[in-house]
């Protein structure tokens, strides 16, 4: 892993687009989009840039069950607020929160992956140690999955809804599968709350307990982290 530490996230956003620009101009495609709050700063330089992805595509990780894309908390609400509005893909593609046949929309996602092969992949970082919501004890051998979520996940996406009710239970998600067969991976984390999941991701065992440790067997992963979210690592 080539692990770069900034001293904020708005460092690390700027860290973010130069990734995000150099695989652009090496002749990336497909560009792999995760939500939340981790990676507004990198999409946001994004927006401000003269890098035109009209002629581009986008597959999101993940959307939650339940939630219909105009909704204001689902992911594609969120990416067209954040990105889209601002710089438009030719196709994009996110998983589909109100299809009751999950068998369906795994297999639909999972053959639009396979169509649409990702040349960079911008993931977060869960203080549990998922990466999109694969949760701890996921299966890495899995493509797209419906994912019951963690109390920890609910938890902490509460703060996005009016009250941690509102929260869906499920999501659609990429596997680890999915994600590994990315070219480039960016992982961003900021914050100390996120520094035991950085350390374990980075310099702890590959298991299941911590879903983002099986990036160590990817060849090409940038991690961006900020001087907090560092600051358990020995190395």
């Amino acid at each position: 892993m080539n692990v770069i530490v900034v001293k904020d996230r708005e460092q690390g956003g700027q860290k973010g687009f130069q990734v995000f620009q150099t695989a652009y101009q090496n002749g990336a495609k497909v560009f792999g989009l995760a939500t939340g709050s981790t990676p507004v700063t990198t999409y946001e330089a994004l927006t401000k840039s003269d890098l035109d992805f009209s002629q581009m595509t986008s597959v999101n990780l993940d959307e939650y069950v339940g939630l219909a894309p105009d909704h204001p908390q689902s992911y594609h609400y969120f990416m067209q607020k954040h990105l889209f509005d601002q710089k438009p893909f030719a196709q994009s593609f996110v998983p589909d929160g109100l299809n009751d046949d999950a068998e369906a929309e795994m297999a639909r996602y999972d053959q639009i992956i396979a169509d649409n092969p990702i040349d960079l992949q911008i993931l977060g970082l869960g203080q549990n140690g998922h990466i999109g919501f694969n949760e701890p004890g996921t299966d890495p051998a899995v493509g797209t999955h419906k994912v019951k979520l963690t109390e920890s996940t609910i938890k902490a996406n509460a703060r996005f809804f009016d009250n941690e009710d509102e929260v869906p239970r499920y999501a659609y998600s990429m596997g680890i599968a999915s994600i590994m067969t990315s070219k480039h991976i960016l992982l961003e984390a900021y914050g100390a709350e996120k520094a035991a999941a950085v350390k374990a991701m980075i310099e702890g065992p590959v298991t299941t307990d911590v879903p983002a440790s099986f990036l160590q067997n990817h060849e090409q992963v940038t991690v961006i982290i900020d001087e907090a979210a560092a600051s358990q690592l020995t190395k």
